[in-house]
């Protein structure tokens, strides 16, 4: 049966890179072949966590290497090479795990012009392909944020919308040309919805990578005019009609032609306050006078969950937590044990291909994570 399967995906691939050139066609023969939902922490270098379970994981991505003048992939601080070498030795506990070099980040500059012209691809290329191999790295996450777009003030251009494309079928083509027969790399990116979609070509570069980590949440933030979840499943009951979700930016993506199982869901290990509040609906969707900060998950149960006035709410039809506090019309939005187990039951009711979490070190005790892993772990209806 197993030769069967190969056979018959073999010809499959070959279907779907008839249009495409023979690099490729050789990154897309080697993926699905393992059915087990992913389990992929962003791991930030700037707060490394002192202890990690590299047996829950089943990918780490380190953020972030950034882009030079010259459009060269580098390493911002010097000790950068000894936390990857720490990731690195994690291989020790579980030979499976792989380690991701995510290139970019909020404010990260160089994307646009790395992607301009064939040269400055091919430079990039060579340039993140040589960190993979002086590290021993296992693939790369390009997290530009975003193409087309200067709302984190970088530099963009209307021709980032083809040329983030050209970027990634150049970066696989390199990649295909390093692997060997015993290592094979892998390409990702972090993607967003609505207008990142406006802006890219999502129907045509998904063929370059091996899957994609979808970043459901920041959906409100200090740039939205109102409160509500910040990685809400669902819309609530009061969300305008404009307003997003993960469920939306999920049904983008697949209405893109983008295969189920290249689909990471991204989940939030930390929260999103506002402060003075509109009361009604327990501040659910109201307007707000400032946004007051972002709390890692850790903080929140430590300090603030049914602490100093705050109250927990859960919204049944969003699948989502806030916390309310009445007398200070604080309002904080995050994702808990309750709401990512709704998630990872989506996930595998959805056949995505995992989740990922943005980041590590906001965990407590592993509380979020566990949650994943026990989630992802359950058998769905059709397995049972």
């Amino acid at each position: 049966m197993k030769s069967l399967r190969k056979i018959a995906l073999g010809a499959i691939c070959l279907l779907i890179c008839a249009g495409h050139t023979a690099p490729t066609c050789a990154a897309e023969s080697k993926r699905g072949t393992d059915s087990a939902p992913r389990v992929i922490a962003y791991v930030a270098g700037w707060k490394m966590p002192v202890n990690i379970n590299a047996h829950k994981l089943t990918h780490i991505n380190f953020a972030f290497a950034r882009i030079d003048g010259n459009g060269k992939a580098f390493l911002p601080q010097p000790d950068i090479g000894a936390k990857l070498a720490q990731l690195r030795a994690l291989k020790a506990k579980n030979p499976r795990l792989k380690i991701l070099l995510s290139i970019g980040g909020w404010e990260a500059e160089g994307f646009s012009d790395a992607a301009w012209s064939d040269a400055s691809r091919k430079v990039f290329a060579t340039s993140a392909i040589a960190l993979l191999r002086e590290h021993a790295l296992d693939g790369l996450d390009l997290d530009w944020e975003y193409p087309g777009q200067s709302v984190a003030g970088i530099k963009s251009r209307p021709e980032d919308k083809q040329n983030f494309t050209l970027l990634l079928a150049a970066v696989r083509q390199q990649l295909n040309q390093a692997g060997t027969a015993g290592r094979e790399y892998l390409l990702t990116i972090a993607s967003a919805d609505r207008e990142y979609f406006e802006h890219t070509e999502m129907d045509k570069l998904h063929v370059h990578l091996d899957w994609i980590n979808v970043m459901s949440y920041d959906f409100f933030n200090s740039l939205t005019p109102t409160t509500g979840h910040h990685a809400g499943l669902y819309g609530s009951p009061f969300a305008a009609g404009n307003d997003r979700n993960a469920d939306a930016s999920v049904q983008q993506h697949l209405a893109a032609g983008i295969p189920a199982d290249k689909l990471v869901l991204g989940v939030a290990f930390y929260g999103r306050g506002f402060a003075g509040v509109q009361p009604l609906h327990k501040g659910l969707n109201q307007r707000y006078q400032r946004f007051e900060a972002a709390h890692p998950y850790s903080e929140m149960v430590d300090k603030l969950i049914g602490r100093q006035g705050f109250v927990r709410e859960w919204d049944a039809q969003a699948r989502a937590p806030f916390l309310w506090n009445a007398a200070t019309k604080a309002f904080i939005t995050y994702d808990d044990p309750q709401s990512i187990a709704a998630k990872a039951d989506y996930v595998l009711a959805h056949r995505l291909g995992g989740i990922m979490f943005w980041e590590l070190s906001q965990d407590r005790d592993d509380e979020l994570l566990d949650t994943i892993v026990r989630g992802l772990r359950r058998p769905t209806a059709a397995q049972r």
